[in-house]
């Protein structure tokens, strides 16, 4: 079942990241489906803690990125927008290098929240953490003030 509400393309995400934390981490979103989105991160010196392996912190930012960039293209942004609410991380198995890869499903499309299960894996398809992120939708204001 196809979920997107809008057009969604590769280029468009990219376009979209420029400039932001995404791009300065090296995100690059690699895979739309019917029903998921795949995004890549670098594991390197931008994205690891002091011992080398890959920051947790960095984990809830993949998974926080793949999900809400899905998460928008699931409303139509010209009535509606979408921003985190909560996020739950597991950290299974630690990484020093490579790449992570984040995978993006929904659990619930609703009106007023989402619920969306990110899965990050190493390049060996091992699992690296599993995420839960919690979206509101959200109703654009008319921004001429009149309503």
């Amino acid at each position: 079942m196809k979920i997107w509400q809008m057009n969604i393309n590769l280029t468009l995400i990219e376009s979209r990241n420029k400039d932001t934390m995404m791009a300065h981490l090296g995100i690059e979103f690699t895979e739309v489906g019917d029903d998921y989105l795949v995004a890549r991160m670098p594991v390197d010196r931008r994205t690891q803690q002091p011992l080398g392996i890959m920051h947790g912190g960095a984990s809830c930012v993949l998974a926080e990125t793949v999900g809400s960039t899905a998460a928008n293209f699931c409303v139509d942004q010209s009535q509606y927008y979408c921003v985190g609410l909560d996020i739950n991380t597991n950290h299974i198995r630690s990484i020093r290098q490579g790449y992570v890869i984040g995978t993006a499903k929904p659990y619930h499309l609703g009106k007023s929240t989402q619920v969306w299960s990110i899965e990050i894996m190493n390049e060996q398809k091992q699992l690296i953490s599993v995420n839960r992120l919690t979206m509101a939708v959200l109703a654009r204001k008319n921004l001429s003030g009149t309503g």
